[in-house]
């Protein structure tokens, strides 16, 4: 026998490295997962050549060795299994594992584990740690503005930037920007900048899950790969090149009309209006209204579909400023929406032409800049 471990972790380990298995291979090997002891535990690791993550789980280790298995198949079959002890041995001819738990039994062919693209090692480099929580809720409210299109490649990636005790976390697409800054609750020695692919930080923030422990972050030097590493779990990331916007040049100095609401309020008649919107470009409009005689004013989201009809929601608001007319795509303001969570938010214009922000009252760091429609009032 070469190693015996319990079910659950392993369907569990297979899981965490399941996301980095090569979809479309032009290495087949990379749709496998590497299996191989490290001290006194298992190791699991895939990768698709742009991201690996690596997970070790608890084995009872007869002798050293490794194998790759086709990943899909390897998961499947274990996620079927009992909730029982597995005994897996390694088989030469042809190379791959046996694999043994209660009343079921399985060989599976693989490939030698020397075919498998080795896993760039992060040891040496600048290192900063941040509390998982934290990172995990500046990725969520950040990733989703990062372009999915490769035609700016720089734009796929989220720029990183630590210096002292900040972390700010800045994503685009041409069209939005999302923009968080966080303490770290220590200062780092020397201040780091670099460009982590979405994708990458959205496994990072699907794997910290509800943990509490902290993460380390370690970059290369020169910045071409970065390790996140906690609990675990490993993820080794190469770095997007390039030089990304100045973010902070596209964040409005001034606004003309403030409007202060209740997220829910804003969230619930964004989505009514989204409904027609679907129907009309995906345009929403908003009529920022100051109330007469010092009373509340209002927020108008109105939405209209020619062939299907129109509109029309309201809610209250607390006004700083004069009447103002803004559109957006209904589905980037659902978006930062969907992501604030409860409380207030601030919406800041100038001109129906001028780029709108929002902001929640209750996270000071949190900026989204949402690029507006034209349309004819």
């Amino acid at each position: 026998m070469w190693i015996t471990c319990l079910q659950e972790n392993l369907s569990r380990g297979l899981g965490v490295v399941g996301r980095a298995v090569a979809t479309r291979a032009t290495l087949p090997v990379t749709q496998n997962v590497l299996l191989t002891t490290d001290q006194s535990r298992l190791k699991l690791t895939a990768t698709n050549l742009e991201i690996a993550i690596s997970t070790w789980i608890g084995a009872q280790i007869d002798h050293e060795g490794s194998v790759t298995i086709p990943a899909r198949l390897l998961t499947e079959f274990i996620n079927q299994l009992p909730d029982d002890k597995i005994e897996i041995d390694l088989v030469d001819s042809p190379k791959g594992v046996a694999i043994e738990c209660a009343r079921f039994k399985a060989n599976m062919n693989g490939t030698d584990a020397e075919e498998f693209p080795p896993i760039p090692t992060v040891e040496d480099g600048t290192t900063v740690t941040v509390p998982a929580d934290i990172l995990k809720g500046a990725i969520e409210r950040v990733a989703f503005a990062a372009a999915t299109e490769d035609s700016r490649p720089v734009l796929t990636g989220i720029k990183v930037e630590i210096a002292g005790d900040k972390l700010t976390l800045a994503a685009a697409d041409g069209f939005r920007l999302g923009v968080e800054t966080v303490e770290l609750g220590a200062t780092v020695e020397e201040d780091m900048g670099f460009i982590v692919p979405a994708r990458t930080m959205q496994e990072v923030q699907r794997l910290i899950g509800d943990r509490a422990d902290d993460i380390t972050i370690t970059v290369t030097e020169p910045a071409s790969q970065v390790l996140f590493k906690f609990g675990d779990i490993e993820i080794v990331s190469q770095l997007v090149q390039g030089a990304f916007p100045d973010y902070e040049k596209l964040i409005p100095a001034s606004a003309g009309t403030t409007a202060t609401v209740k997220l829910q309020d804003f969230l619930q008649a964004t989505r009514a209006a989204a409904i027609f919107a679907r129907d009309g470009s995906g345009i929403v409009r908003l009529i920022v209204s100051p109330g007469e005689d010092g009373g509340p004013g209002k927020v108008t989201v109105d939405s209209r579909a020619e062939e299907l009809g129109d509109n029309k929601g309201e809610f209250d608001a607390e006004i700083d400023g004069d009447e103002a007319k803004v559109a957006f795509d209904s589905r980037y303001l659902l978006d930062v929406l969907g992501v604030l969570g409860n409380g207030n938010v601030t919406l800041e214009t100038t001109t129906p032409s001028s780029p709108g922000v929002i902001r929640a009252t209750d996270r000071e760091g949190y900026t989204h800049v949402v690029m507006p429609m034209f349309v004819q009032w």
